[in-house]
């Protein structure tokens, strides 16, 4: 059932604007682009930059609390915003389909994945039979590249792996042949072998489909390695868009450029830069171009009047008064990475000796064997369920269930951070993936912090004080946070408390288990600058476990390559990820996405 043929853009966007319904304020305006039919268009920016909002309003559709205010949708010719309730329930799905980001919390997990797949076919008429149907369902499964029996089809969501629950989510919004699919950073929570696959996915069903894409995400990385234009939001506007080569190699806009200088490479050639200060979020916005209180660029006529429009090229527009100047700029190329602090020789620290751990009778980890000198940073890297948090556990004393010996300055640690002495669970700090759910909501973040100093020693009320203002300036936050609640911050800011807070008992081993996963772009290199900053300011040995090899370049001096529960390679990471010799490490590599493999 093919759809028919549209000569013009199948998706244009004109001057839309969403505000807050409660105060009249805008959260996105002056938003405009295009998409051709095949195409897939990347819309990039940090956390609350708008982009989320501009995709779900394709659908027609706004979170509670906003509405669209301004502008014209129109979908192959006809303005969604125009139709009434009825008809842009028939459109979502059927002309316009949605993935979102969390695949596990879209699926029904009381019901079986056929019959999720088989309810999205017959809530919107496809087919003239239930047989028709079952063929299009065994063909959605083909396409998505899922086994199409039965016996997998009778599963339930959680049992499924988080790439399958994400095909599945694919396998739905492809499944009544859209026109239009808007993906939500659909690949976020994956590893990149699983979220190079996805990709694949993604960009053969929109090539074969001839299906317009509008691909939401904070991973430039990713969209240059699927999209071919890419337009760049922030606070509410599209400050440049262009194709992606001309984007990524000779972008105009500051806010763009440095995103860009906070990507990390495979090649380790350049250094991070995250960006200062926050995004101001709607109500709160400067007059003049929203990014100017962080730009370096920045003169008085940019605080006056939001920049107009500026076509640079063919395709490629800027809203920038500067933009001259970020082009001369850009064309001197990324600044080098610092060289890492060279290591004293047989200097070990911390000792891991055939440990194997198990999760009830299932084994996951497998005789592993690896040591961490003083002053190292040693990165643990594989995709999902190698093995390598595990291993990070056993050595933190947060699982006890392993066999072999884990020693600290040569003596041995028993197994469990209940048994360790006080001393040691001081020196072996742990920092969680997740800002959000490591803080206790209830308490402050003076609280927090300090609550490692009662711990460990015995300190009066004003020291402790004294020691968390001083932890918290450590990681670049003001001492006034001390009284603020974790949910008033950024990600980004809570990442820091979470790691003034591992750091405030003077550690020596500092476990960092995918601390930048759930970070912008800009926050990730922020974070990455802060911890190899404090590396070296307090000589700290640093476990650093990712499955993000172009960041393990920034960071480490060695790096363990974990798979099924076994180190498959080990060495200096110039050797290991220059020249790899196990094949598993190549996949990796390969899968992994980086601007330096952006096609001209």
């Amino acid at each position: 059932m093919s759809a028919p043929a549209w000569d013009g853009f199948v998706v244009e966007v004109e001057d839309l604007r969403i505000e807050v319904e409660s105060q009249g304020v805008d959260i996105v305006d002056e938003v405009s682009f295009q998409i051709e039919a095949g195409e897939v268009l990347g819309l990039v920016g940090e956390s609350g930059s708008g982009k989320t909002t501009v995709g779900l309003a394709l659908m027609g559709h706004c979170r509670r609390g906003a509405r669209i205010t301004g502008g014209k949708i129109r979908i192959e010719g006809r303005n969604i915003l125009e139709l009434s309730t009825a008809e842009l329930r028939a459109l979502r799905g059927r002309t316009v389909s949605y993935v979102p980001q969390d695949p596990g919390s879209a699926l029904n997990p009381a019901l079986r994945i056929e019959k999720q797949l088989d309810e999205v076919l017959a809530a919107h008429r496809y087919g003239n039979s239930g047989e028709e149907r079952r063929v299009r369902l065994l063909e959605m499964m083909d396409e998505v590249l899922l086994p199409p029996e039965g016996r997998f089809l009778k599963r339930y969501p959680h049992q499924l792996s988080g790439g399958q629950q994400q095909r599945v989510g694919l396998a739905m919004a492809f499944a009544c042949r859209p026109r239009v699919i808007v993906l939500d950073e659909p690949t976020t929570g994956l590893d990149v072998t699983t979220q190079a696959h996805v990709l694949d996915t993604v960009r053969n069903l929109c090539e074969i489909h001839r299906v317009a894409a509008l691909y939401v995400s904070h991973d430039l990385a990713v969209v240059a390695s699927l999209a071919r234009r890419v337009a760049v939001m922030y606070a509410g506007r599209i400050v440049e868009a262009g194709p992606r080569s001309v984007l990524f190699q000779s972008s105009a806009h500051p806010y763009a450029r440095r995103l860009i200088e906070a990507i990390p490479v495979i090649s380790g050639r350049h250094a991070l830069a995250g960006i200062p200060g926050n995004a101001p979020r709607p109500g709160r916005r400067p007059s003049g171009c929203f990014f100017a209180p962080r730009c370096t660029y920045a003169r008085e006529e940019c605080t006056r009047e939001f920049p107009p429009v500026v076509r640079i090229a063919d395709l490629h527009e800027v809203r920038c008064y500067r933009h001259a100047d970020v082009l001369a700029e850009a064309a001197h190329g990324r600044p080098a990475a610092e060289e890492l602090t060279a290591l004293r020789a047989d200097d070990r620290l911390l000792a891991v000796d055939h440990v194997s751990a198990r999760y009830g009778e299932r084994q996951v980890v497998h005789d592993v064997s690896l040591a961490i000198e003083s002053q190292e940073c040693l990165a643990l890297v594989g995709e999902s369920g190698s093995g390598k948090t595990t291993l990070a556990r056993c050595i933190g004393g947060l699982h006890r269930a392993y066999t072999g010996e884990v020693r600290l300055r040569g003596e041995l640690l028993p197994a469990g951070a209940r048994a360790r002495d006080r001393e040691t669970r001081r020196q072996i700090q742990y920092i969680f993936q997740s800002p959000y759910s490591s803080l206790n909501p209830r308490k402050t973040v003076g609280q927090i912090v300090g609550q490692p100093l009662r711990l460990f020693f015995d300190f009066g009320r004003r020291e402790i004080d004294a020691r968390v203002a001083v932890a918290l300036e450590r990681v670049q936050l003001v001492a006034s946070v001390a009284d603020r609640y974790p949910d008033q911050l950024s990600g980004g800011e809570r990442q820091r408390v979470a790691i003034a807070r591992a750091l405030v008992s003077e550690p020596t081993v500092l476990i960092c288990d995918e601390v930048t996963s759930a970070l912008d772009v800009s926050v990730q290199a922020a974070i990455v600058e802060l911890l190899g900053g404090l590396q070296r300011e307090m000589g700290l040995a640093m476990l650093f476990v990712t499955h993000n090899l172009a960041l393990v370049r920034s960071i480490a001096h060695r790096v363990a390559v974990m798979s099924e529960g076994r180190i498959v390679e080990l060495g200096p990471v110039d050797r290991v990820l220059g020249q790899p010799q196990d094949e598993y490490t190549q996949r990796l590599l390969a899968d992994t996405p980086t601007l330096e493999a952006v096609p001209v």
